[in-house]
């Protein structure tokens, strides 16, 4: 089985820039489930997008404008989402904000983006 160290320190993680205003950080995975930290400058964009993974994210902190399918709905820290596999959801980020995601099954796509910083 393919896995990441027990233990993560956030300072440690280097953050991957993923777009004009977005970071991203992968914390824990093993092939069933992936947590990652997203950061978002106001402003910018979670481009619309879907993937077979099941998601679940927590506004850690900020504001964002999310859409999902044909839902749009604006969430704040402490709230938080589900999205089903295949579903189209992305989101634009009204004030500074942090989601934590967690994926199921492991977004490999997301570690092959720096494979040297991860031990697989």
């Amino acid at each position: 089985m393919i896995q990441s160290g027990l233990f993560q320190q956030g300072d440690a993680i280097e953050w991957q820039q993923v777009g004009d205003g977005v970071q991203r950080q992968v914390f824990g995975y093993d092939d069933k489930l992936m947590m990652v930290k997203v950061r978002f400058s106001k402003g910018a964009c979670g481009a619309l997008h879907s993937h077979a993974h099941a998601q679940v994210s927590y506004v850690e902190s900020g504001a964002f404008e999310m859409t999902m399918g044909e839902t749009v709905k604006i969430i704040s820290k402490g709230d938080g989402y589900y999205v089903p596999p295949f579903t189209v959801h992305g989101c634009v980020c009204l004030e500074d904000g942090m989601l934590i995601d967690a994926f199921s099954p492991a977004r490999w796509d997301f570690l092959a983006a720096d494979s040297e910083q991860y031990t697989l």
